[in-house]
């Protein structure tokens, strides 16, 4: 029998498609990550409407969600993206700044106490906890081996990560402020030094190897992430390159859109646990903020004051975003300050930190 879609909606199917709505005028009014919030926004409307069978075990958002997200596919093939897009120069020029992007992973920690003391289960907490990392595709990777089935909580992650990530130029300044001094932040620090072709090829080959012995867990992140890399830097994959950062990127994108939306439906996303998530995700990424300048305080003692302790600040791996931050507010107390390629350091740092979190937490918990 024919039905009305209409009289089918409950009250919470079309909260949910308000929540779409704000999603997309978030992604296209306010240039919030218009390229995941637009996609996942749409599929929240196709999701939530009544009766038409695309989340049901043959329609197309399940499917997506199956076979390309729950699998953990998506999530990887956007770090090969990310890879192909990734200039690890900064920190080769500047190693040390490694340790900034490790002491911001301190937030993912944190969250995952906080997250188990207001009740919620390891496994639950640590998904949670990898906000901090401010790493889409790492959250969603996490959160798909540790509780793959429990939606709810992945949609919560996911959400949370790629909104505090487009909120970064909202949410680290007040505590970068709160952490350095005036004179701090107008600390000049000199050129950097130039790496070579050799280095830039050695590094993703020998991060797979050393990660892959330490942390196998980490490995499918952070390989297929240096796999990237290498056709970026190789200067002989130019094809693989663009096409692994453009084409396959933007096809991964859409997909992964679709699959988070298809997991929020009124019935599993409005539930007090959403909320919850939401607000230790804030505490994680803020936390990680404050781990990554404070440790960038330690920095600015040992090196005599040469340092700038705000690029401790970048260390979450919210590229090119947190390091763009540190920039702008460099700037503004000297308008002669170049910071963006010190605080690239240890924000590319942050990217192979939170996968390697991730995967420390997966090979404990999975």
């Amino acid at each position: 029998m024919f039905e009305i879609g209409l009289f089918a909606m409950s009250w919470q199917q079309a909260a949910m498609i308000g929540i779409g709505l704000l999603l997309i005028y978030l992604g296209v009014s306010k240039n919030m990550e218009p390229l995941l919030l637009g996609p996942i926004g749409f599929a929240v409307i196709l999701a939530n409407m009544p009766l038409t069978g695309i989340t049901g075990e043959t329609g197309l958002l399940n499917i997506v969600y199956t076979e390309l997200i729950g699998t953990g596919i998506i999530p990887l093939i956007i770090f090969l993206g990310i890879g192909t897009m990734t200039d690890f120069s900064p920190l080769l020029a500047n190693p040390k700044t490694f340790l900034l992007g490790a002491a911001a992973q301190i937030g993912i920690f944190l969250a995952l106490g906080l997250a188990i003391i207001v009740g919620f289960d390891l496994n639950a907490a640590a998904s949670i906890g990898i906000i901090g990392g401010a790493d889409g595709p790492t959250a969603i990777y996490a959160a798909t081996q540790l509780v793959g089935e429990r939606p709810e909580i992945i949609a919560a992650v996911t959400v949370s990560a790629y909104s505090y990530m487009a909120l970064v130029p909202i949410i680290q300044p007040p505590i970068i402020k709160a952490l350095t001094t005036k004179d701090q932040r107008k600390i000049r620090m000199g050129k950097m030094r130039k790496v070579s072709r050799k280095e830039k090829i050695v590094f993703p080959i020998g991060v797979t190897i050393i990660v892959g012995l330490i942390v196998p867990s980490a490995l499918p992140l952070v390989g297929l992430l240096m796999l990237g890399n290498l056709f970026q830097v190789s200067g002989v994959m130019d094809r693989l390159s663009n096409t692994g950062g453009n084409a396959l990127m933007d096809i991964a994108t859409i997909m992964l859109g679709l699959g988070v939306g298809f997991l929020m439906t009124g019935d599993t996303f409005l539930v007090l646990e959403t909320l919850k998530i939401l607000l230790l995700g804030v505490f994680a990424f803020a936390t990680a903020t404050a781990g990554g300048t404070l440790f960038g305080q330690l920095y600015y003692k040992l090196s005599n004051g040469k340092i700038n302790p705000m690029i401790g600040a970048a260390g979450v791996s919210a590229v090119p975003m947190a390091s763009r931050v540190v920039q702008k507010m460099g700037q503004e107390e000297d308008a002669g300050s170049h910071l963006l390629m010190h605080a690239m350091g240890p924000n590319v740092a942050g990217v192979i930190g939170s996968a390697t979190a991730a995967g420390i937490l997966i090979g404990l918990l999975a």
